[in-house]
């Protein structure tokens, strides 16, 4: 059994293997793009029989609808599923799983091993360490690689004592730090609009551009999450990541074609050029709220002032973008459920005929929705006819599911999962990339933690936020935009 191919997923037991995972997995397999000899095996505390373990992922599956009706390549593709019970956290386990492996891997010269780390955050580095410890991580013949979810540490400090607890038993190739985001075919595609037309990229800096704004809006509030989520707020759990991810796939310079590793660079180039703040500047540049009934929740600490909502200005201070200021939001319990990126480009400098008493002349808007309703729309202003000069703001569209009626938008998971399993890195998050990000952003939770100047303003469920928001942008003389509509 040459060049077998293990996925070990350690936390098997919890909801992302179940949502996520698995079902991506399944995916990857009935289009034939995981590699030959592939076995998945489940590690953690709960007690499964392998056949008890296939059952619990297929409910998870079954729950897609669309991937329930392929039961019978779900009875093909479960026959690569096992289960091993352990704890992290005793080396027995540890020693136990490694065990095991081997009997799965026997007669194979040289096993290649993927490990999936589907747990709390807190146990990404005693996992690790004990990886290590039980030997799981060295190559003999095959690779060994880990896949770390986010969020990767929760400020500067803690990540890069992760990152050293990485570094000790990995390479940093072997490294895939994940953000789903980057996963999203709409995502990529701002990579594609940008380098792939020639019609947007001379235009798209300083000269001509005189805003942007990224909108990350859940409908949901924090649920059954309200125990971790006091925890950490809406910037450890959005912007840090994220929104973030966004700006610079946004802002970038174009990576060379000839090194996989150069988008990566030019990304953190971008954040390196991210105007920095000291944590009194910070809260002057950033509105942060909290939706109204927060403090009912389950698990939320009495009189938690843990933000739901944040708005942040930022200046990216390069060549290209200097004086432009990006604007971040992102909420939970907001009006809609909608992610995209709007371009406001500057007003035409002379206007050449006369628009009527009191009329202006509207601003080019771009927007690049993510998700719902994935697509690209394009405002212009048009001549309205039969009428002197009277201009009607027009769209030019581009929506995925019209353009693509026989190609469906995969998860974000299938995508990471088989780019991780081959060993392509463009879409996770390097090290350095990771400690950069904390860099921008701790000033900001520091001067929420400390400062009275900043108020924690409430907010209305299925909202845009708190007023404050929309004053905040009034100050610049700009206002929140959608869909490239007011």
């Amino acid at each position: 059994m040459p060049g077998a191919n293990t996925i070990v997923i350690m936390g098997a037991s919890g909801d992302l293997t179940k949502r996520k995972l698995l079902p991506a997995l399944f995916q990857l397999a009935c289009k034939h793009r995981l590699p030959e000899n592939f076995r998945i095996v489940g590690f953690a505390r709960s007690e499964y029989s392998d056949d008890a373990f296939r059952e619990l992922m297929w409910d998870g599956v079954r729950e897609l609808g669309e991937l329930a009706v392929r039961r019978d390549d779900w009875s093909a593709f479960a026959k690569s599923l096992s289960y091993v019970q352990g704890d992290l956290a005793i080396p027995e386990d540890c020693a136990k799983l490694g065990e095991a492996l081997a009997a799965i891997e026997s007669g194979t010269a040289s096993a290649n091993r993927l490990f999936y780390l589907s747990i709390a955050p807190q146990l990404y580095g005693p996992a690790i360490e004990q990886i290590g410890a039980a030997g799981l991580a060295k190559q003999n013949g095959g690779w060994r690689r880990v896949v770390v979810e986010k969020p990767f540490g929760r400020d500067l400090k803690s990540a890069q004592a992760l990152n050293h607890t990485l570094q000790r038993h990995f390479d940093e190739t072997q490294v895939f730090r994940i953000d789903h985001y980057l996963g999203k075919e709409t995502v990529q595609n701002l990579l594609v609009f940008r380098f792939a037309n020639t019609i947007f990229e001379p235009v798209w800096n300083r000269n001509y551009v005189d805003n942007v704004q990224i909108t990350v809006a859940e409908q949901v509030d924090v649920g059954d999450r309200a125990g971790y989520y006091d925890g950490s707020g809406v910037v450890r759990d959005m912007v840090q990541n994220h929104l973030i991810q966004l700006l610079t796939m946004v802002a970038m310079e174009p990576p060379s074609a000839s090194s996989e590793e150069s988008l990566r660079t030019q990304k953190v180039e971008v954040l390196k050029a991210i105007r920095r703040w000291s944590p009194e500047e910070a809260v002057r540049h950033a509105v942060r709220g909290q939706y109204r009934g927060y403090l009912e929740g389950n698990g939320v600490a009495p009189g938690s002032t843990t933000a739901t909502y944040a708005a942040i200005r930022l200046f990216v201070d390069n060549w290209r973008w200097h004086g432009v200021p990006f604007y971040l939001r992102t909420g939970k319990a907001m009006a809609e459920k909608i992610s995209e990126v709007i371009v406001q480009f500057k007003a035409p400098p002379l206007v050449t005929f006369s628009l009527g008493p009191g009329a202006e002349l509207a601003s080019n808007v771009l927007a690049l929705r993510l998700q719902p309703d994935e697509g690209i729309h394009l405002r212009f202003e048009a001549k309205v006819p039969d009428e002197e000069f009277r201009l009607q703001p027009v769209d030019m569209e581009f929506h995925y599911d019209s353009a693509f009626t026989d190609q469906a938008i995969p998860e974000a998971y299938e995508r990471l999962l088989q780019d991780a399993l081959e060993g392509k890195a463009r879409l996770f998050i390097r090290n350095d990339h990771n400690e950069e990000a904390w860099r921008i952003v701790d000033p900001l939770l520091e001067g929420w933690e400390a400062s009275d100047d900043s108020p924690l303003h409430l907010y209305e469920r299925n909202s845009w936020g708190p007023a404050a928001a929309d004053a905040f942008l009034a100050e610049d003389g700009r206002q929140w935009l959608k869909g490239g509509t007011h």
